[in-house]
């Protein structure tokens, strides 16, 4: 049985096929093994269909040889994969599949009795993930053939509307991001990541699965990230050669680190050393973090940054130079400039608008032309959303030009959406969410409320309240109960006023509490 070409980690995935692909908690599985597995895959989400023609299959399942064999399953039957966030609550997984129109949703075992009720309410045909792995593999049958401009990937990101817009890409644009990364980075068949990112998100799909698949790595994948066991297996391991993470990561390791034993120190440091690669990105990375990591593991990160929207637009040199505070220049095959307020481009020194063209720029925002249409220019470039000033050809973030999108943990989310949430609470008139600062969160979700009369409000109160709600990283960890909430006036919310409440009083007492 053939392999469509555009879908190019699955074509490759022929050369590698006795190369160990994937080892997870479920053992260890080859390259022929994953083919064989989304043949399967494939064959039962078809049915008595030859093709899915671009129909959404949202899938909720837990990193691991699963996960894989259901994501490339989709894509050889010729739908577009809608991965779930196993840790988001009800509400926001109701949202994705109505917003995505998926008529499949296959889960595992664990996630059944979560989405059961809402597959139902919207009439969605619920399908077992193990079911149609142990399903007969149908070798005579013939797969669609999937042309390269065909939708391949719809990833939900925050932005400034409020609720998450699905970014659907192309196979042909996926196949540019993940070419894009593997020769800036050298990515090769000898190999071998540890996994430990969510997989609903671009940085753990594309950087950290995608890419090392398409050149015939092998992917170690742990089902979340745990800091004591990813801290034992890299002091272990001497087959390591990549790791890619978020800020909150390596802060949380450099915690570990410090309650460790001497010896422990040691083998952990000595772990590091043979990795030929140690990736950070999805959020700032401090300047403080780079430099203790360093001290402790003897690794220099190598930032990145990257966008649901563009994949990876900016990265630090493998070879050279890596500035401190600083994303790099362009991918390969990636173009960058700064814009400013007049349509100006600027020079080396001036900050501006961030924005990015090339061939790895997503296709639309799904079923929303207008979004997608506001989100490029006339001449094809994407609004990064982002400010920047270039020294020497190395760009420098300088934050974001909407005070409403924040970055925490390294995930994007978005204050509207809070609020809109946090509203519906029963003891909230009016609130606004801010980003406040963090070392080792990037910035975090803090919320300035005005209670109703005779109504009192806590943070654990809220954030148990909002967990059914909202994903964890999006419930506050800052609070403030105040008489009003300052405005100009237009009785426009000043925002950079609230922030200012937290930099001059950072730690009120119970108003605070550490980001999950």
């Amino acid at each position: 049985m053939s392999i469509p070409d555009p879908i190019a980690t699955l074509a490759r995935a022929h050369e590698h096929a006795e190369r160990v692909a994937v080892v997870a908690d479920e053992g260890s599985f080859s390259y022929a093994d994953l083919l064989t597995a989304s043949a399967r895959v494939a064959s039962g989400l078809l049915g008595d269909a030859r093709d899915l023609a671009g129909e959404r299959v949202a899938f909720m399942v837990s990193p691991g040889f699963a996960y894989v064999a259901t994501l490339w399953g989709i894509w050889r039957a010729g739908g577009i994969a809608v991965p779930l966030c196993v840790t988001h609550p009800a509400p926001e997984l109701s949202y994705t599949l109505a917003d995505a129109d998926a008529a499949q949703v296959v889960a595992h075992a664990e996630y059944r009795a979560l989405l059961s009720p809402l597959t139902q309410a919207q009439g969605r045909c619920l399908l077992d993930c193990s079911a149609l792995l142990q399903g007969l593999a149908m070798s005579t049958r013939e797969l669609p053939h999937v042309a390269a401009d065909r939708g391949a990937l719809l990833i939900y990101t925050s932005g400034t509307t409020g609720k998450p817009k699905g970014a659907l890409s192309t196979h042909a644009i996926l196949t540019a991001q993940i070419r894009s990364i593997v020769t800036a980075w050298e990515i090769t068949a000898q190999d071998r990541i540890l996994h430990v990112l969510p997989l609903h998100h671009l940085h753990g799909i594309l950087n950290a699965l995608c890419a090392p698949l398409y050149a015939g790595a092998c992917c170690e994948i742990l089902p979340r990230f745990d800091a004591h066991r990813v801290f034992t297996r890299i002091a272990a391991s001497h087959e390591l050669s990549l790791f890619m993470a978020v800020p909150t990561i390596y802060a949380k390791l450099s915690e570990r680190w410090q309650a460790a034993s001497a010896p422990e120190q040691a083998a952990f440091r000595a772990g590091c050393e043979r990795m030929r690669l140690m990736v950070s990105g999805s959020a700032a990375l401090p300047v403080s973090m780079l430099e203790r990591w360093r001290e402790l593991s003897g690794q220099r990160l190598l930032e990145r940054y990257g966008m649901t929207e563009i994949g990876m637009g900016l990265g630090q040199l493998l070879h050279g130079e890596r500035r401190p505070g600083t994303v790099g220049v362009p991918f390969p095959g990636v173009q960058a400039r700064l814009l400013g307020d007049t349509g100006r481009e600027l020079a080396d020194g001036e900050a501006g608008a961030l924005q990015i063209r090339g061939p790895n720029l997503f296709r639309e925002y799904f079923r929303r032309p207008e979004a997608t249409a506001e989100a490029f220019t006339a001449d094809g470039w994407f609004r990064t959303g982002d400010v920047a000033v270039r020294e020497g050809g190395h760009y420098r973030l300088l934050g974001r030009s909407s005070v409403d999108i924040l970055k925490t943990g390294g995930f994007k989310v978005s204050a509207l959406e809070i609020e809109e949430c946090l509203r519906e609470h029963p003891a909230i008139a009016e609130v606004s969410v801010v980003g406040v600062d963090d070392e080792h969160w990037g910035e975090r979700v803090a919320a300035a409320v005005v209670l109703r009369a005779g109504r009192n409000l806590d943070l654990d109160t809220l954030r148990t309240w909002g967990k059914e709600r909202l994903a964890s990283y999006k419930l506050p960890s800052l609070l403030r109960v105040l008489p009003e909430l300052p405005r100009n006036a237009m009785g426009k919310v000043l925002k950079p006023d609230l922030k200012q409440l937290w930099l001059a009083n950072p730690r009120p007492a119970g108003g605070e509490k550490r980001p999950p």
